[in-house]
């Protein structure tokens, strides 16, 4: 199955949140990275049919999503980055109902229902009111709702917020086993959710797709170009201006501080294995260094 985003952009009055993005993704899991303000939830909300581009289209094998309309939404699986409950549902019911506007047949979704509140853990739940529920909980029931239909096209924009650690593993265990018939478009701004499950990665920044690539082909682009190096602390505002640092931590009186660039940062500087988070870091640029650079 092949999904074509042809010369997308979509624009808000002087607010340019997609810019003339071209990808073609077949069957595998895409790992859809950027800032915040990058464009990806525009650009997932567009490919659920939720949103209408300013330019562009999108064809599912071929044809136009304007003329499949029905059934290229029949095939679709969509949580959105903030789902509106009905707080006085339950779980249970709140499945129900999704089922019925996707028109899921009744024997086929209470076996569904039933799978699926199992393997989000709130089977012993599914009586208890949404709003009763912590924010984990709600999250495990967006996943769920977009698991109903079976899509082939799943659209996941920062599915793991809230959960704890052994529900991301269930999570990203889930979607590796079901990925192999299914487009799975995972947004997040978490690079170890997608660093060993996606097939693919794809950078935005600016409303504009910058890379996309295996993570292993991205890692090897980087070769040569990771550096870590120990400093005083009154060295790394110095560095901090000059260089992208990905993360630093203490060491007894001095700080380790791990740079990305095209240039070794200094002479005693060593060489480091690159990873998906300097990959991150190398493409985007210095737009998250002051967010996420912390000393432990």
């Amino acid at each position: 199955m092949e999904l074509r985003i042809d010369k997308v952009t979509k624009k808000f009055k002087d607010i340019l949140a997609v810019n003339n993005l071209s990808v073609s993704l077949s069957n595998g899991i895409y790992g859809l990275l950027g800032p915040n303000g990058s464009g990806k939830t525009t650009l997932l909300r567009i490919i659920a049919d939720v949103m209408t581009p300013t330019e562009g289209n999108i064809y599912l094998e071929g044809k136009s999503k304007k003329v499949l309309e029905e059934d290229y939404r029949d095939l679709l699986g969509y949580m959105p980055q903030e789902m509106g409950f009905y707080k006085n549902f339950t779980p249970k019911k709140f499945l129900y109902y999704i089922s019925e506007l996707k028109g899921i047949d009744k024997r086929e979704a209470k076996e569904k229902i039933g799978e699926l509140l199992k393997f989000v853990n709130l089977e012993k739940d599914k009586n208890k009111k949404i709003g009763r529920l912590s924010g984990g909980m709600r999250q495990r029931l967006g996943i769920a709702q977009a698991l109903l239909n079976d899509p082939k096209i799943l659209i996941l924009d920062e599915p793991t917020a809230g959960l704890d650690p052994n529900e991301r593993i269930r999570f990203k265990n889930l979607i590796s086993n079901i990925s192999k018939d299914k487009i799975v478009i995972l947004s997040t701004h978490i690079v170890s959710d997608v660093e060993f499950i996606a097939n693919e990665i794809l950078i935005m920044k600016e409303g504009a797709l910058i890379g996309k690539a295996t993570p292993s082909e991205f890692i090897k682009k980087l070769r040569g170009k990771v550096w870590s190096l120990t400093i005083t602390e009154d060295e790394l505002y110095e560095l901090d201006s000059k260089y992208k640092i990905v993360n630093t931590y203490r060491e007894k009186d001095s700080i380790v501080v791990r740079i990305v660039g095209d240039e070794k940062p200094l002479e005693y500087a060593k060489a480091q294995e690159a990873n998906l988070e300097d990959v991150f870091f190398y493409y985007i640029g210095n737009s998250l260094r002051k967010l996420t650079t912390s000393i432990h």
